[in-house]
């Protein structure tokens, strides 16, 4: 979704905020999987998030690179938690 100037263009990616046992969240961008931070809370989070996809994109344009795309960005995930088990 680029035009011929950049400014006003908006991105959008999925993020996931993993909740941390020990506090906080670990922000996890699966376009981007170079992008992983931490916040103590889900608000700071969500603008960490922001300004580490932005700066991204701007450090990509710059550098004359394509923006990916989200991965996620035509079907849902399926999320879900997978248990096995090992046997002795």
């Amino acid at each position: 979704m680029q035009s011929d100037s950049t400014h006003g263009v908006q991105y959008g990616f999925t993020v996931v905020y993993k909740r941390l046992t020990e506090g906080g969240y670990q922000i996890i961008v699966p376009a981007f999987p170079e992008i992983i931070t931490y916040a103590p809370s889900i608000a700071e989070a969500r603008s960490m998030a922001a300004d580490a996809v932005r700066c991204h994109i701007e450090g990509l344009l710059k550098d004359g690179l394509e923006i990916p795309q989200d991965p996620f960005s035509t079907d849902e995930p399926i999320v879900e938690e997978l248990k096995v088990s090992l046997q002795t």
